[in-house]
């Protein structure tokens, strides 16, 4: 059973010879496998080839389609219809869907379930972290992240719903698909998130085979098929199997959740490490721990049982009372497994069969789930966890992930804001701080923290930043690798009196307050900082100038529990939204007439203010806003609302030209008389002045054109668009 290491991850370390100081950041590189890297020229050309990938979410899923989308309910139909099983053309059963950088080494057979079975089923006697093994495939960070799913039944079956079959409608099609967990699906789904937004994908049943058996991911029992179905969908995802060969835990358990993750050096480990690691697992966070590889020996076995370069999952973190005859109190324990799921395991204190579990009273036992199976999972000390693993991962859910009871548990809870953005040659790719003449030519986001930690003496805001590169994976085969990226945080004393963008004379004169650890060529840098609540500059960056790519921008903060009132609207919003969890104009209507009549003496919202707001956040053009697009939405509304509030000093329910600037140049908008008295005579009124659902559409349309200029500028201070680009943004936005 070869695991082929973490590639990612199990390569030598090279530092660049560029130490990393304030203004000289300092660049990790991790060697590349497969194909080494294009020229410039060659980048360029394979990141414009992205736009020619088949499409894989249905309309709806947050990816805007470039071609036919498969629709599982039109092809299951169809194949029902014909009596035929389907065979999906995107994902055909040959041997370029294993592998694209060589033949095969054996000659595999691509089978269906029931050609391998009598009876097939997707679960046996429920879902089991046991349930997966893995084959030949170098995938253990998949599988470490797949066993971490099992463990939370409801993200599970957002991923892999319950109610599934092989013997009703069966057509050979699977189509993988989140479900809200209201109403039992007719038909196996899952669905990924990517880069933002989750993806449907759809897979025929046919896996690779090798005499009758599995050849990659199974399950224990030969009759389940909902681990092999699901490695098969993410290898979709990314274009084949070998694109899974090699990667980090918490990437997939991103892709699982789309929470934030957090990486650990352990030889560097936080003093307060492990009740960081207890609040997570409290939080239902998933966690993966890993040993550096040998680097003469693919994962190398230890004289303690633990395999190097190999990914483990941590299923529980336990303080647990303790007597002994020298000693009493508690032991901080922590519960591992590798996905092996064999007897390669621990070996030393608090292993299967170890005499200091005799110590510990058999509730208690109980009460853990004690085991002494050869099944792969076994305990250890924190100490001896420090002292044997290299690196912990972690991933941070979203509230939407948790369940009710599991969110008011929670003492803190995550404001996420996401920024999308790209590094654009001779525009906006402009290097790490060491080129000062560009560096400000990158993307900048600006952020405000408001709300200090409720347990902090410092009164600072714990705030995680995580930079992710898009679609790295599933371009490998085009010669593409990870760039080498990371980010710096600068503190705005006065954010009203620098310029926007931030010229270079502001970063030659003001040193970072912040910064990601390296410059590292993995897939996402993330970092948890605490800060003094101010508002705060964000440089996303490669590090050579002139590097292109597409990046996801991700800040997670700590913040008080919502009110009353928002989760007033989230709950409404999911009344009205139904099963898909999407809201077209009507709806979106309907929500925010509830949440704000009440506030405001107005007729409601109109139907041009709400296909406006549906417009703007509406990136895959399909009409509709999904919860993470209101989210961020109402956090918009939210701050107008303030505005409009904070200088209708008179109460009339009206801005009046002057009360205008102020509130626009509160949310962030600084505009001149003219633009002022353009946007009066376009979404004002006869009288002058503004109400607050056209205040809200003025604002609306200033964030639209602000977000699509900043997209497109250049050095210079200009913006090129196409003809289509331009009907495009100022016809449908």
């Amino acid at each position: 059973m070869a695991c082929h290491a973490d590639r990612i991850r199990d390569q030598r370390i090279r530092k660049l010879t560029t130490l990393w100081k304030e203004g000289t950041p300092r660049s990790v590189s991790r060697k590349p496998e497969g194909k080494k890297r294009k020229d410039r020229e060659g980048k360029s050309s394979s990141v414009a080839r992205l736009l020619l990938l088949p499409p894989l979410g249905e309309r709806g899923s947050g990816i805007r389609p470039r071609g036919e989308v498969q629709d599982f309910y039109e092809i299951r139909k169809k194949c029902l219809e014909e009596g035929t099983l389907w065979e999906d053309p995107e994902f055909p059963a040959e041997d370029v869907s294993i592998f694209y950088s060589r033949a095969p080494p054996k000659p595999f057979q691509w089978k269906r379930p029931h050609e391998l079975v009598d009876s097939p089923k997707l679960f046996v006697e429920g879902v089991s972290r046991f349930d997966v093994q893995q084959g030949e495939l170098g995938d253990c960070w998949l599988l470490a992240a797949v066993a971490n799913l099992t463990l939370n039944s409801k993200l599970f079956h957002q991923i892999v719903p319950e109610d599934q079959w092989f013997d009703q409608e069966y057509a050979g099609i699977f189509h993988f698909r989140q479900n809200d967990g209201r109403m039992p699906p007719p038909f196996l789904g899952c669905r990924f998130w990517q880069y933002g937004r989750w993806v449907d994908v759809v897979v025929d049943d046919r896996l690779p085979t090798y005499y009758g058996r599995l050849t990659f991911l199974h399950s224990k029992d030969k009759n389940e098929f909902w681990s092999a179905l699901l490695e098969k969908a993410y290898a979709k995802l990314h274009g084949s199997y070998e694109a899974l060969k090699g990667g980090t835990t918490v990437e997939a358990m991103e892709d699982f959740t789309g929470g934030v993750t957090e990486m650990y050096e352990l030889e560097k480990a936080p003093p307060n490490l492990f009740n960081i690691m207890l609040k997570a697992h409290e939080r239902s966070s998933l966690m993966g721990c890993s040993i550096d590889p040998d680097p003469n020996v693919v994962e190398a076995q230890l004289d303690n049982g633990l395999i190097r370069g190999h990914a483990y999952s941590v299923t529980k973190v336990k303080s647990i009372d303790i007597n002994t005859p020298r000693m009493s109190g508690k032991i901080s324990l922590v519960r591992i497994r590798n996905p092996w799921g064999n007897e390669a395991e621990w070996k030393g204190a608090w292993s299967d069969q170890s005499p200091e579990w005799r110590f510990i009273p058999k509730e208690e036992k109980e009460s853990i789930g004690l085991t002494f199976d050869d099944d792969g999972e076994f305990w250890m000390s924190f100490k001896d966890f420090l002292a044997n693993f290299q690196r912990l991962e972690i991933c941070n859910l979203n509230p939407d992930s948790l369940e009710d009871d599991e969110q008011s548990a929670a003492k803190t809870k995550w404001e996420m804001s996401v920024y999308e953005g790209s590094w654009i040659r001779g525009s906006t790719a402009g290097g790490c701080r060491n080129y000062l003449d560009t560096f400000w030519l990158n993307p900048q986001y600006r952020i405000t923290l408001d709300d200090p930690d409720d347990d902090d003496d410092e009164e600072k805001c714990t705030v995680i930043v995580a930079l992710m590169q898009k679609n790295r994976r599933s371009q490998r085969k085009l010669g593409l690798d990870c760039l080498t990226i990371g980010y710096a945080v600068y503190h705005l004393e006065a954010p009203d009196k620098v310029p926007k963008p931030l010229d270079v004379s502001f970063f030659k004169f003001t040193a970072s307050t912040a910064r990601s650890p390296s410059f590292i060529n993995m897939r996402e840098v993330s970092c948890r900082f605490k800060l003094p609540p101010g508002s705060y500059a964000i440089v996303p960056s490669t590090f050579e100038p002139n590097e292109e790519g597409e990046f996801l921008l991700r800040v997670k903060e700590e913040t008080p529990e919502e009110d009353e009132h928002d989760k007033k609207v989230r709950e409404f919003f999911r009344k009205i939204a139904g099963e898909d969890l999407e809201i077209d104009w009507e709806e979106l209507q309907e929500v925010l007439n509830f949440a704000l009549k009440k506030e405001f003496e107005f007729e409601g919202f109109s139907k041009e203010v709400c296909r406006s707001m549906v417009a703007m956040m509406d990136v895959d053009r399909s009409g509709k806003l999904g919860l993470e697009e209101f989210k961020l939405l109402w956090k918009d509304i939210r701050t107008w609302k303030t505005a409009f509030k904070l200088y209708d000093r008179d109460g009339s329910g009206c801005l009046n030209t002057f009360e205008l600037r102020l509130a626009l140049n509160s949310a962030g908008y600084h505009l001149n008389s003219h633009i002022l008295n353009v946007l009066v005579l376009r979404y004002g009124n006869k009288t002058g002045t503004m109400t607050f659902d056209e205040f809200v559409m003025c604002a609306v349309k200033l964030k639209t054109m602000f977000e699509t200029f900043m997209e497109k500028r250049d050095g210079a201070g200009s913006a090129e668009f196409t003809m289509e680009e331009w009907i495009e943004t100022t016809m449908y936005s």
